[in-house]
């Protein structure tokens, strides 16, 4: 079992979301829970892909933290 990191980012119409230890894996939508959904589906797709291709499953690399400022 393997874990990613998922970046989730606000847009002018919803959503967008990323993973950074497996470039081109995206997805978006109109609400976040929604984009959580489809992240998840990309993610599997992708996987599903990889191991098709026969090319290693990446490894997790990217880790985050979350720092609060006063402005």
């Amino acid at each position: 079992m393997v874990k990613y990191v998922v970046v989730f980012e606000k847009t002018e119409t919803g959503y967008s979301a990323y993973v950074p230890d497996l470039p081109g894996c995206v997805a978006t939508g109109k609400t976040k829970s929604i984009t959580e959904k489809y992240i998840v589906e990309a993610i599997q797709f992708h996987l599903e892909g990889l191991r098709e291709e026969k090319i290693k499953i990446p490894i997790q690399k990217t880790d985050t933290e979350t720092f609060v400022f006063a402005v």
